[in-house]
């Protein structure tokens, strides 16, 4: 275990300041290059009570900054046009690079590393995501993810837009099997003659 001092919130990790030990490989690739950490030795723990101050003010101008952006960006939709199956299952999936893209062409510019995602999206559907403005600001967004726009719109009116084409092709079966009674009684009628 690496002994580490967090230079900003880490979720499920700790606060700004806090001393905490985690395993080498996750220091290494994550903590110490995204600068959210640093090794906890006399010198860094001497220059980080220096800049506490400092870290903490640029750390509150972040989260007004993320908070504010924030408001804007709650409940925003956006739509992702996927190929899919029969069963709306999709030809491959959604990731989070897809999702950020889509929000980025709304008009919010986010990374692909702020939209949480706990696997890739292989459904067609609404999906509600959490972005991570702040790591201490999330806001909701959804992603509707469809075949077409018009299906896009039918999922955000809340209809199932396979539902209604499983109904349309029933009742099309339905009219083909009437029309096939009607002439065959026709015919019968016509052959008693």
């Amino acid at each position: 275990m690496v002994d580490l001092i967090l230079l900003e919130r880490v979720d499920k990790l700790g606060q700004m300041g806090q001393i905490v030990k985690v395993k080498p490989g996750y220091a290494r690739n994550y903590l110490l290059p995204q600068k959210k950490a640093m090794r906890a030795t006399k010198e860094n723990l001497a220059y980080f009570e220096t800049q506490r101050a400092q870290l903490e003010a640029n750390n509150l101008t972040r989260k007004s900054e993320a908070g504010e952006v924030g408001t804007k960006v709650e409940g925003l939709s956006v739509v992702l046009i996927r190929q899919a199956g029969e069963s709306g299952q999709l030809y491959g999936s959604v990731a989070a690079r897809d999702i950020a893209e889509a929000v980025t062409k709304a008009g919010f510019t986010v990374d692909k590393r702020q939209i949480v995602l706990d696997r890739p999206i292989k459904t067609l559907g609404l999906h509600r995501l959490r972005v991570m403005l702040h790591p201490e600001v999330g806001v909701t967004i959804t992603a509707n993810v469809a075949q077409s726009e018009e299906g896009a719109r039918m999922q955000a009116a809340g209809i199932d837009p396979l539902r209604e084409r499983d109904e349309e092709e029933e009742q099309a079966r339905a009219q083909a099997q009437a029309d096939r009674t009607a002439a065959l009684a026709a015919a019968e009628e016509q052959g008693e003659r």
